[in-house]
């Protein structure tokens, strides 16, 4: 990812105390059962003493999930859907060249806007353009899979 999108403090790049320590978290709040409560208490314990902060369930679930990506290692980073990117933080978030990104915009497949002469991509549009790539793929490679086995071919 760019040094910019990095930069933002919404990006944290585990070290390896903080592997460790995601590791231990997911293990833990893994055994909460959440039920069907729409809110949980939160305990932060600090020298100071304890302050119990109701937090939504479904925000609990998100830090689980963030933490197992925290776990193994991987930076993780908070972008609103609303924001919008630049076209390097998009092909950075794609894991893709800027070139290629122009490209996808020129030809119509992910939708941008012009602020001045630069070319901004919506954050949310970006997930949809990713989703339904994903989704494609896994079409292809279902039945590419599909076709090994009818071939016989070990797979």
């Amino acid at each position: 990812m760019s040094a910019s999108l990095l930069d933002q403090p919404e990006t944290i790049m585990p070290n390896n105390d903080d592997i460790r320590l995601a590791n231990e978290s997911v293990r833990q709040m893994s055994e909460i059962p959440l039920n069907q409560r729409k809110t949980l208490k939160l305990t932060v314990k600090l020298d100071s003493g304890e302050k119990t902060i109701p937090i939504p369930a479904s925000l609990f679930s998100f830090l689980v999930d963030l933490l197992k990506k925290m776990a193994t290692g991987n930076a993780v980073t908070i972008v609103p859907l609303h924001a919008v990117l630049t076209t390097q933080q998009a092909a950075d978030l794609l894991n893709v060249s800027r070139p290629f990104v122009i490209q996808l915009i020129e030809s119509g497949k992910l939708p941008h806007h012009m602020v001045g002469t630069h070319r901004r991509v919506r954050f949310i549009d970006l997930k949809n353009y990713k989703t339904e790539i994903d989704r494609e793929r896994k079409k292809i490679l279902d039945k590419l899979t599909q076709e090994a086995q009818e071939l016989d071919m070990g797979y």
